[in-house]
């Protein structure tokens, strides 16, 4: 943004040679009418090279000169009397004076002045600011290696940068959000942004990336890759029969697989609620019956564990007549999680399909039973109210207050009614 104009102070005192004094003393000044001085503030990156330029528009050849932030002549014309060899002239016309400075430093941040020597003189400024980006970039985690289920630290500094840095946080391709700390000393910013992080299985191997927002650099960013521990997770597969029932008389293979971290050491096979067959042959994780028969129904299950914790899988058997050509519901894999964090966890399909067809079966027997009660309960009360209808079907009369009809008020209609009830007890006809 170009600067203000300011009454010009002219070249430092005894900062210019002789000759320079001469030169101006013989300079022809000329009136301002017309003439404007133009420049531009300056943004550089620490180590990079900074371009100032005073140009004139309408330019009738005035003297142009630039002062550094003391009010020192860098240079006058195409003259540079100031001792410094990183102030480079670039290009000197009557219009314009452009000088580069090559490799910025903090120290030279501040206002450089444009002077034209005419009648007013005129002046106007131009700021460089020198931008610093981070000096380092470092992740520091609480745990090198965690827990499933844990929550854990993660501290990223971005040190000795000017601005201070936005810092960014990003577990894979999603972006998280941490909690930043601005320390400044001097010109200089340090900034901390803390990140607190609950782990699962699925983070392992996972890394955590800390990207720096900077206008003085682009992609900056560190990463450190989560290691976490975890439980096992186990599955049964049917080796044979391949698909198909268990009969009674035929072989099933079994065969345990388990993965976790650190890898489980321990695998064992067991019975639920019964002790195992002693014609089964167990074999690491293989589980053999050579010869099936009804006594071998039951659930199967493999057990592993590591140093995190244990897990399970199991496998429902239920042995069929050789005769049997159909597969009801009840056969094959169950898997019940021994902790909440399991429900989440993808590969339970396999396992989960026989104990899911369990419960449809039986929802849709004892819904199709209740059905059934309600249709026949409902056809017998339709045929007894038939029935019952069909039998009290006609027209009653009684002869209570015979005679009230021809009554002229209520007392003569209870008279007559009473009389009446007299006169039909004494016509009674008596047969000897």
């Amino acid at each position: 943004m170009a600067g203000r104009a300011q009454p010009s102070g002219g070249p430092g005192p005894g900062l210019l040679p002789l000759l320079l004094l001469l030169l101006s003393a013989a300079a022809v000044i000329r009136t301002g009418d017309g003439q404007n001085l133009v420049t531009e503030d300056v943004t550089v990156v620490e180590g990079d090279v900074a371009t100032i330029s005073c140009r004139v528009k309408n330019s009738d050849d005035s003297v142009i000169q630039l002062l550094n932030p003391n009010r020192q002549t860098i240079y006058f014309r195409d003259f540079r009397p100031l001792k410094d060899s990183r102030f480079q002239l670039v290009n000197f016309s009557n219009s314009e004076l452009r000088v580069s400075l090559t490799n910025v430093s903090i120290s030279d941040e501040g206002r450089y002045f444009c002077q034209l020597y005419t009648d007013p003189p005129q002046e106007i400024y131009t700021t460089i600011t020198v931008l610093v980006p981070p000096r380092n970039l470092v992740i520091d985690i609480q745990k090198e290696v965690a827990v499933e289920g844990e929550e854990i630290e993660l501290n990223c500094t971005a040190m000795a940068s000017r601005p201070a840095t936005t810092i960014r946080w990003f577990k894979g391709n999603k972006e998280l959000t941490g909690k930043s700390e601005v320390e400044q000393w001097l010109d200089m910013y340090t900034v901390t942004s803390q990140l607190v992080l609950k782990v699962g299985r699925e983070d392992d191997g996972v890394p955590v990336i800390c990207l720096v927002d900077h206008p003085a650099v682009k992609d900056l960013q560190t990463q450190r890759y989560l290691e976490v521990m975890y439980k096992p997770q186990v599955r049964v597969s049917q080796n044979y029969p391949v698909q198909g029932l268990t009969r009674e008389g035929e072989p099933l293979e079994l065969t345990c697989t388990a993965f976790g971290k650190p890898q489980p050491t321990d695998m064992r096979w067991l019975r639920v609620d019964d002790e195992m067959p002693q014609h089964v042959v167990v074999s690491g994780s293989n589980l053999l019956i050579s010869n099936l028969n009804k006594t071998d129904n039951g659930t199967y299950r493999c057990e592993a564990s590591n140093a995190v914790g244990q897990s399970h899988a199991d496998y429902l058997l239920f042995v069929y007549d050789t005769t049997a050509t159909t597969e009801p519901a009840v056969h094959g894999f169950t898997h019940l999680p021994n902790s909440a964090e399991e429900l989440d966890f993808g590969d339970l399909s396999d396992s989960r399909a026989g104990e899911e067809g369990v419960i449809r079966s039986v929802d849709h027997a004892v819904v199709g039973g209740v059905v059934a009660v309600v249709v026949f309960a409902m056809l017998c009360l339709l045929i007894i109210l038939g029935r019952y209808f069909a039998r009290h079907k006609g027209t009653y009369f009684t002869h209570e207050a015979k005679g009230a009809d021809d009554a002229a008020d209520a007392d003569t209609a209870i008279i007559n009614a009473e009389g009446g009830q007299n006169n039909s007890e004494e016509k009674k006809e008596y047969f000897i």
